[in-house]
């Protein structure tokens, strides 16, 4: 399946181009202070000063410099004019959240969301291609799977919504020359809770380093690999929405991912078939939402 839209590139992919984006995206979409607006004064303050007395530590530890410190604050400056804010978050801090956020649970396990999910991806049915320009570059996929609850019951009219970057490492609505809904589709199941979708394999890819992560990704020796992985929310009535990211085996950054995501259950088993193209099984099991 196509997308409608096909647009030819005007410019090359920046780091600032995708974090204006992603943080035009993420002030659309979320409603931050909302959800915690009745936080009481005492938590704020106990979670700022634990904050502040790690930053006070690791300065009076490392004796950090003047130079060092106004380098900080030269780097934070830049970072909030790039509008990298949801890169740095999402790559180095979002993975810890996440594990506190979703250790209760019984069901599939999770990981991070990442900065370049969209909501209202067009519907594709249980069975259906996700949208993708003709000749899109990379192996054909198939996967298949059950949405069940903890109790192996089939979840009716539960939805998969997948996104995942091109061959490129590129995603649609965040770089130039890509189709508004390229490789983003919602999969809505049956009674059975089975679905099958068709799409391509990702590739690896690098964060974007042109911009003020680079830079701290640089001055540190570190790499900037993501491996290659699909991004999918689950979601059913009743049930913890679960985030995830679903890689490949023999990826040589599953263990050592920049953004330290990749848990051992999320890594498929995809058989290779006689004509080249992929496919796995791979289902989820939702926890109810607790009383």
């Amino acid at each position: 399946m196509t997308t409608d839209q096909t647009l030819e590139p005007t410019e090359a992919a920046t780091a600032a181009a995708s974090g204006a984006s992603a943080t035009e995206r993420f002030a659309a979409d979320k409603s931050p202070f909302e959800a915690v607006k009745d936080t009481s004064p005492e938590r704020v303050d106990r979670l700022a000063k634990r904050v502040l007395n790690a930053v006070y530590d690791t300065i009076r530890e490392e004796k950090v410099s003047y130079d060092e410190y106004n380098a900080l604050k030269a780097w934070l400056i830049q970072v909030g004019k790039d509008g990298e804010w949801p890169l740095f978050l999402d790559v180095w801090v979002e993975h810890e959240i996440e594990k506190v956020a979703t250790e209760h649970r019984e069901g599939n396990k999770g990981t991070i969301e990442g900065p370049y999910y969209v909501p209202n991806a067009p519907e594709q049915g249980a069975n259906g291609t996700i949208p993708m320009r003709d000749g899109e570059a990379g192996t054909p996929l198939t996967w298949t799977g059950k949405i069940t609850s903890t109790d192996g019951t089939p979840l009716d009219g539960a939805k998969v919504e997948l996104w995942h970057a091109d061959a490129d490492g590129f995603y649609s609505q965040f770089a130039p020359g890509i189709p508004e809904w390229n490789l983003r589709g919602t999969f809505t199941v049956g009674a059975d809770g089975a679905f099958e979708i068709h799409t391509i394999q990702p590739a690896p890819y690098q964060i974007p380093t042109d911009g003020s992560c680079g830079k701290l990704i640089a001055a540190a020796g570190w790499h900037a690999w993501r491996p290659a992985h699909l991004h999918v929310k689950v979601s059913a009535p009743g049930h913890e929405l679960l985030t995830a990211q679903l890689y490949f085996p023999g990826d040589e950054h599953n263990d050592d991912d920049i953004a330290s995501a990749v848990k051992p259950e999320l890594v498929l088993a995809p058989v290779t078939n006689d004509d080249g193209s992929v496919s796995v099984d791979y289902g989820f099991v939702l926890d109810p939402v607790r009383g």
